[in-house]
């Protein structure tokens, strides 16, 4: 009997991991399914566009040619007159008229640029050209920035529980190790004598009635009458509570031997799951300088990282660009040389926003509580009363 109970618990148990998994796992794959959708369609739209060279570029290329052509061999003396022409000239430059669109607008690159558009970075080398890929561009962002949204609340939920039960046990442990300290100072008779009070309380067991535990308990009859009456009330709730716990195995019982019952019970939960989206997020209380130093933290691991494959950036870039980057500022001033590694950017990019989300929840709950505090502290000074004297 043992033996065929054990695999019913353990199937019971994988069931309901993977309902309680299911919200979570069904907005990051909604997600994943959305951005290669849209890599697909920018890839074919954008890639795919024909580039007309236009009269602009014609004139480009006569201009350049005629500085070239009056270039002397002695270029020391126009040397700065020549530096301006060009300068000048390449700012009225297209990027369209040199980069073919195939090179650009690979199936990764399309990948990369709709990763930038729902996470709202919008670093600005690569856009839209064609008129049909910028009203396609402000479709795919309406649906796509919710959905980032939604996936970022979700997320945070599962951040926000790991850091409240760390940040929790990390205080827990604190309070042990101090209280450790304090107790050595005690001697051993204190502690004999503590030892021995604990275990003179008397376990209450279920043949005794109430009335004989009081009777037993020596400290009831010294405490007052309003004392006593709560003592009696609570130990009638604790009593009451160990009869109730076999009607609620019965009712377990009765959902596991009607499937359907049992089914809709399961489903009843997994809407609860989605209903309790972003409540761990709000009951989040952690010190500010944790979260900070935090992202500080996340930040350095991947500064130290990215200038492996990114020759060109140093440790000061690489912070510089990740950090603008989670804050979704997106200058572009800055541009990675492999966008095929989006798929680790796309991932530091998700997890570190939702970091920094909550970074900035947690700030302005404190800037908020600031606010409070200020304008109580105003309000409970006393406005001088002008004193009414007689004519």
């Amino acid at each position: 009997m043992a033996s065929t109970s054990q695999p019913l618990r353990g199937k019971r148990a994988c069931k309901k991991i993977f309902w309680a998994v299911f919200p979570h796992a069904c907005f990051i794959l909604s997600l994943v399914i959305y951005a290669f959708l849209g890599a697909l369609m920018f890839s074919h739209i954008e890639g795919n566009r024909k580039v007309n060279l236009s009269e602009e570029y014609r004139k480009f290329l006569q201009s350049l040619w005629y500085i070239s052509r009056n270039l002397s061999d002695n270029m020391t003396a126009n040397e700065e007159a020549f530096r301006e022409k060009i300068h000048a000239l390449l700012n009225t430059a297209e990027r369209d008229w040199f980069v073919n669109p195939k090179d650009i607008w690979t199936f990764f690159g399309s990948l990369f640029f709709c990763c930038t558009v729902f996470t709202t970075v919008g670093y600005g080398n690569t856009y839209p050209v064609t008129r049909i890929g910028k009203y396609l561009c402000m479709l795919y962002a309406l649906f796509g920035i919710p959905l980032m949204f939604l996936v970022l609340t979700d997320m945070g939920d599962i951040l926000a529980t790991v850091l409240s039960k760390s940040y929790n046990e990390f205080r827990k442990l604190q309070t042990k190790v101090l209280a450790s300290k304090f107790c050595a100072g005690f001697t051993c008779n204190k502690r004999d004598e503590l030892k021995s009070r604990a275990q003179s309380k008397i376990v209450i067991n279920e043949p005794l009635t109430i009335m004989e535990v009081l009777k037993s308990q020596a400290g009831v009859k010294r405490k007052t009458v309003k004392y006593r009456n709560v003592e009696i009330f609570e130990m009638l709730i604790a009593r009451e509570s160990e009869h109730r716990k076999p009607a609620r195995n019965k009712s377990i019982e009765r959902w596991s031997s009607c499937p359907e019952l049992a089914r809709g019970k399961t489903m009843s939960r997994v809407m609860e799951n989605f209903d309790k989206i972003g409540q761990q997020l709000e009951k989040l209380d952690v010190p500010i300088v944790l979260m900070v130093l935090i992202i500080f933290v996340y930040i350095s691991c991947a500064a130290a990282i990215l200038p492996k494959w990114e020759k060109r950036l140093d440790f000061q870039e690489a912070f510089y660009f990740c950090f603008i980057t989670l804050t979704t500022i997106g200058f572009g001033d800055t541009q990675l040389e492999h966008p095929k590694f989006f798929l680790f950017c796309s991932l530091y990019i998700i997890i570190g926003m939702e970091i920094v989300f909550i970074a900035f929840k947690l700030g302005q709950e404190r800037l908020i509580g600031l606010y409070k505090q200020v304008i109580s502290f105003c309000g409970e000074k006393k406005v001088p009363s002008k004193e009414i004297y007689p004519k």
